[in-house]
């Protein structure tokens, strides 16, 4: 698969200079290609084609089996996130307290599903398994920040709020 074929047109060529000092101290990746793809993901922000296909070529590993590594883990992104993630719990308290109902709200308002991220770059949604904010149910956070005992309204509000305060910064 070319690298291409998994560009949108947010996406701009990966600068792989930086990835070069990664490289440097893992050249070597048996036993810790899912390290090293948390450390270039972490560079990136995401895991883009031509990262991987460096670490492949570098390493002497197949980018097949880079690729099953970083499509098998969720930790893992092959595609730019926004500048917000909101990451919604489905754990069971947060399903108990209403948590598919502040997920139907969130992705009225922002126009998108769980995995998408919205057309100005703002917002991605993802749903975990569990954030281990069960007292505070139903939750969520964004970017590390937590947001507890949502409402349909209330998780409006927050998502308003923080686009209003995105958009002013730019």
């Amino acid at each position: 698969m070319e690298a291409s074929q998994h560009k949108t047109s947010n996406e701009q060529k990966a600068n792989l200079c930086l990835l070069e000092p990664l490289l440097e101290k893992n050249s070597d990746l048996r036993g810790s290609a899912i390290a090293v793809l948390q450390e270039a993901q972490k560079i990136y922000g995401y895991l883009p084609m031509e990262v991987l296909e460096r670490i492949s070529t570098a390493t002497n590993e197949p980018l097949a089996k880079l690729y099953g590594v970083a499509t098998f883990y969720t930790q893992f992104r092959l595609k730019p996130i926004g500048k917000h993630l909101i990451m919604l719990c489905q754990g069971t308290a947060c399903h108990v307290m209403g948590a598919d109902r502040v997920q139907q709200a969130i992705e009225d308002e922002l126009r998108i599903e769980d995995g998408e991220t919205t057309e100005d770059g703002i917002f991605t949604l993802m749903t975990v398994a569990c954030l281990g904010c069960c007292s505070l149910a139903p939750a969520m956070m964004i970017d590390g920040e937590t947001y507890a005992k949502l409402t349909s309204d209330s998780v409006r509000s927050i998502l308003r709020n923080l686009r209003k305060e995105t958009r002013d910064r730019c």
